[in-house]
C-alpha cells in the first residue's frame, strides 16, 4: 500500500464516528464524582487546586472506561495515585530544570513499556504522563504540589467510592461476555444447518474466558450463574462442528441429515435462551418445541456411529449449560480461573517489561522509544516557540501514540480534528456567556459527562469533549480562551505531525513478521493436531495437554488475524506473504484447526480401547509441523512426508477407529493445502 493511500485510510479511520450503545448512568456517575471533587476543592482551596484535583477525578473516571476485567475500583484509585505520584515528582525536580526533561523522558520510556502488559496498562499510563505536564505547572510551591498531589488521589479515591456505592449493572461485562460466547455459538448452529463446514470466530469464547478470570476475593462474590457456562460451552462447540460436517457425520441429504438440522435448530434456541439468561440474571425458559427436539427418542434409531455419539453429547451439553445458567448445575463448583491481584501484578508487570527492554525489535520497545524521544522533542520544541502553554505538544503526542502504524495516524487525524471542534465550540459558549470560576467549572463538568457518554463512539468525538472540557477548566483559574485556544490547536498539530513523523521513522511493520506469525500458528495446531491424536492411542491421559494446545492455537491465530489486519493498513513495499497465499494459507490452518476439533468431539473416555497407530501419528504429525514452522519463517516451502509414512504405516495395520483415521486423512489434506498456498510466487499484491 502506497504512503498515499494509507494516510486517506487512517485518516478515514479516526474521523470515523460509530453508533454505540450509550451508558447515560455510568456517565452520571463520573461527572458526579468529578463535580464532588470540584465543588470540595474550590470551597476549600481555590481555583488553582480544584483544577488538579478535577484532573485526577476525570482520570480516575476514564480508567473506569478501560476494556479490563479487573474491579473498576482499583482501576479508579490506581489511576489517581499513580498521576498524583507523578505530579508531585514533575514538580519536585522543577518543570524548567533540566531534571524534568530527564523525569519525562524516563515516565515516557515507562508509559510506552507498559504496553506489554496489556492495553489497559497502557491508556492508563500515557494518559496519566500527558495530564501530568498540565498539572505540575499549577503548583507555586512544594507545599502546595503535596496538596495538589493529595487532591488527585482524592479524585481517583471519589470515583472508586461511588463505584462501589453505586454499582451499576453489577458483573455486567462478565455477564455480556458469556452470553456473548453462547449467542456466537447460538448462531454457529443455525449456519451449520445450511453450511455443514462453517467457519467459527473463537474471539467470543476468548474473551469469555479472559472475564472468568477472577481473583480470590471476586471468586467468593460472583453470580453462581457466570461459574461453569463457558466450559460446558467449550465443550459444545466441536459437538456441533462434527454433528454436522458430512466427513465425520451423516450424508448431506437425507433422514439423518433433517434430524441433524432440528437437533442444530433446537441447540441454537437453547442456547439465545441460556445467553439471555446469563446476560439479564433470568430464569431460563425453553421453548416447548426445541424441548419436543432433543427430547424425542427417534434419534437413536435415525442416527448411527460418531453422528449418533455427537448427538447423546449435545442434548448432554445443553441440559448442562442451561442448569449451569441459573446457577444450579454442577458448572457451579468448578475450579475459578485465577488473576493475580493487583499487588501481585507489579513484580509480573515489572518482569515482562523488562522483558521488552531485551528485545530490541519488538513493536512495545520501539513505541517506547518513540514515545520518549517524541514527548521529550515536543517539550523542548513546546518552550522554544513564543506560544507558551508549551506542554500541549507532547501532551497531544502521548495521548496519540500507540505501538501500531494505523491506531498512532488515525489518533493524530482524530486529535486535531476533535481538538478544532472542541476549541470552536467552546470559544463560541465563552463569547455568549462570559462565564465566571462557578460557571466555568459548571460546563467543564458537563463536558467531562459528555465525554464519558460518547467515547466509544470514536476518538474524535472524545478529543472534541476532552479539548472543551480543559479549556473551560483552565479558564476555571483564571486563563482566557484566547490565551489558550489558538496555542492549543497549532500546539495539538505540531504533537500530532511530530508521532507521525517518529512512526515513518522509526517504524515496527507487521508486514515482514506475517511469516512468523503464520509459522507460530502452524505450530500451535500442530501440536493441537497431535494431542487430539495422541489421546486416541493413550486414552487414560486426561484432556489436559488437548484443552491447553486449542488455547495457543486460539492465541496464535488471534495473533496471525491482528498482525495481517495491521499489515494490510501499512505502506510497506511487500516483504512478507502476498495477499491471496495468506489468505489461503490462513484458510489451510483454519481447516486444520477444524478438523482436529472434530476429532476432539469424539475424544474415547478414559476406559476405551487405545488406537497404537495413533501414537506414531501424533508425533509425526509434531516434528512435521513444527519442522514445517521453520520452513515458513525461513521463506522455504514445508512439505509433510513423515506424516504420508505414519499413515501409510497406519493403514497397513488396519483402522479400528473410523474418526481418527478420517480425521487423519483431512489433516493431512489440510496440510497439503498449505503447501500449495505457499509454493505461489511472492510477487503478488501486499497482504
Amino acid at each position: 500500500m502506497s504512503w498515499l493511500r494509507a494516510l486517506k485510510e487512517t485518516a478515514r479511520s479516526g474521523l470515523k464516528v460509530e453508533p454505540r450503545r450509550l451508558e447515560p448512568l455510568v456517565a452520571l456517575r463520573g461527572a458526579a464524582g468529578l463535580a464532588v471533587v470540584v465543588g470540595i476543592s474550590l470551597t476549600l482551596f481555590g481555583p488553582s487546586v480544584a483544577a488538579s484535583s478535577a484532573f485526577g477525578a476525570f482520570q480516575g473516571a476514564i480508567a473506569t472506561y478501560q476494556r479490563s476485567w479487573r474491579p473498576r475500583p482499583a482501576l479508579a484509585l490506581a489511576s489517581g495515585l499513580s498521576l498524583a505520584l507523578s505530579t508531585f515528582l514533575g514538580y519536585l525536580v522543577g518543570t524548567h530544570s533540566p531534571f524534568f526533561l530527564v523525569l519525562l523522558a524516563l515516565w515516557t520510556f515507562l508509559a510506552g513499556l507498559a504496553w506489554a502488559v496489556g492495553p489497559t496498562v497502557g491508556v492508563i499510563a500515557s494518559s496519566n504522563v500527558a495530564i501530568m505536564l498540565v498539572t505540575v505547572t499549577l503548583p507555586s510551591s512544594l507545599a502546595e504540589a503535596a496538596g495538589h498531589a493529595a487532591m488527585i488521589a482524592f479524585g481517583g479515591v471519589v470515583q472508586a467510592a461511588l463505584v462501589v456505592l453505586f454499582p451499576i449493572r453489577r458483573w455486567g461485562a462478565q455477564r455480556d461476555a458469556l452470553a456473548d460466547a453462547l449467542a456466537a455459538e447460538a448462531d454457529y448452529a443455525r449456519r451449520l444447518r445450511h453450511d455443514p463446514v462453517a467457519p467459527f470466530d473463537p474471539q467470543p469464547l476468548m474473551t469469555a474466558r479472559l472475564a472468568a478470570a477472577v481473583t480470590p476475593r471476586e471468586a467468593r462474590r460472583r453470580p453462581s450463574e457466570l461459574h461453569g457456562s463457558r466450559g460446558v460451552a467449550e465443550r459444545i462447540r466441536p459437538v456441533l462442528a462434527s454433528l454436522a460436517d458430512p466427513a465425520l457425520g451423516v450424508p448431506e441429504e437425507g433422514e439423518e441429515r433433517d434430524r441433524v438440522r432440528e437437533l442444530l435448530a433446537a441447540a441454537a434456541t437453547v442456547l439465545d435462551v441460556a445467553a439471555r439468561a446469563v446476560r439479564h440474571g433470568e430464569a431460563a425458559v425453553i421453548p416447548p418445541a426445541a424441548e419436543a427436539a432433543l427430547a424425542t427418542p427417534d434419534t437413536g434409531a435415525i442416527l448411527t456411529g460418531p453422528a449418533r455419539r455427537a448427538a447423546a453429547r449435545l442434548i448432554a451439553l445443553l441440559a448442562d449449560v442451561v442448569e449451569t445458567a441459573q446457577g444450579s448445575g454442577t458448572g457451579a463448583g468448578a475450579e475459578p480461573l485465577l488473576r493475580p491481584t493487583l499487588p501481585r501484578l507489579v513484580p509480573l508487570a515489572l518482569r515482562t517489561m523488562r522483558a521488552e527492554v531485551t528485545n530490541r525489535h519488538s513493536p512495545v520497545f520501539r513505541h517506547a522509544v518513540r514515545v520518549c524521544a517524541v514527548a521529550t522533542a515536543g517539550y523542548l520544541l513546546g518552550h522554544v516557540l513564543p506560544f507558551g502553554h508549551g506542554y500541549w505538544a507532547p501532551m497531544a503526542s502521548v495521548m496519540v501514540m500507540r505501538p501500531d502504524f494505523s491506531l498512532t495516524y488515525a489518533r493524530a487525524v482524530a486529535r486535531f480534528g476533535g481538538t478544532l471542534v472542541g476549541v470552536a465550540l467552546a470559544t463560541g459558549i465563552v463569547q455568549l456567556t462570559h462565564p465566571d470560576t462557578g460557571l466555568s467549572a459548571a460546563i467543564a463538568v458537563t463536558c467531562a459527562f459528555l465525554a464519558y457518554l460518547l467515547m466509544r463512539t470514536g476518538y474524535a468525538v472524545l478529543s472534541g469533549c476532552v479539548s472543551a472540557y480543559v479549556v473551560f477548566l483552565l479558564g476555571m483559574g483564571g486563563l482566557q480562551w484566547t490565551q489558550t485556544v489558538p496555542d492549543r490547536v497549532f500546539l495539538t498539530l505540531i504533537g500530532g505531525a511530530l508521532a507521525m513523523i517518529s512512526y515513518a521513522v522509526y517504524p515496527a511493520w507487521e508486514t515482514p513478521r506475517l511469516r512468523t506469525r503464520l509459522a507460530d500458528w502452524l505450530a500451535a495446531s500442530g501440536r493441537y493436531a497431535s494431542a487430539v491424536v495422541a489421546h486416541y492411542a493413550d486414552p487414560g491421559r486426561g484432556s489436559g495437554p488437548v484443552r491447553e494446545a486449542l488455547l495457543d492455537t486460539r492465541a496464535a491465530r488471534i495473533a496471525w488475524q491482528e498482525a495481517l489486519d495491521k499489515a494490510t493498513h501499512e505502506p510497506v513495499r511487500h516483504r512478507g506473504l502476498s495477499r491471496s497465499s495468506a489468505e489461503e494459507a490462513a484458510h489451510a490452518l483454519s481447516q486444520l484447526g477444524r478438523t482436529a476439533m472434530l476429532m476432539e468431539a469424539h475424544l474415547p473416555e478414559g476406559d476405551a480401547t487405545p488406537v497404537p497407530a495413533a501414537a506414531k501419528l501424533a508425533e509425526a504429525l509434531r516434528e512435521a509441523t513444527e519442522r514445517g514452522a521453520k520452513a515458513v519463517r525461513e521463506r522455504r516451502v514445508p512439505h509433510w512426508e513423515e506424516v504420508e509414512q505414519a499413515l501409510a504405516a497406519w493403514d497397513g495395520e488396519g483402522v479400528p477407529d473410523r474418526v481418527v483415521r478420517s480425521g487423519a486423512g483431512l489433516v493431512l489434506h489440510c496440510l497439503d493445502d498449505l503447501t500449495d498456498a505457499l509454493t505461489v510466487p511472492d510477487d503478488a499484491p501486499q497482504a
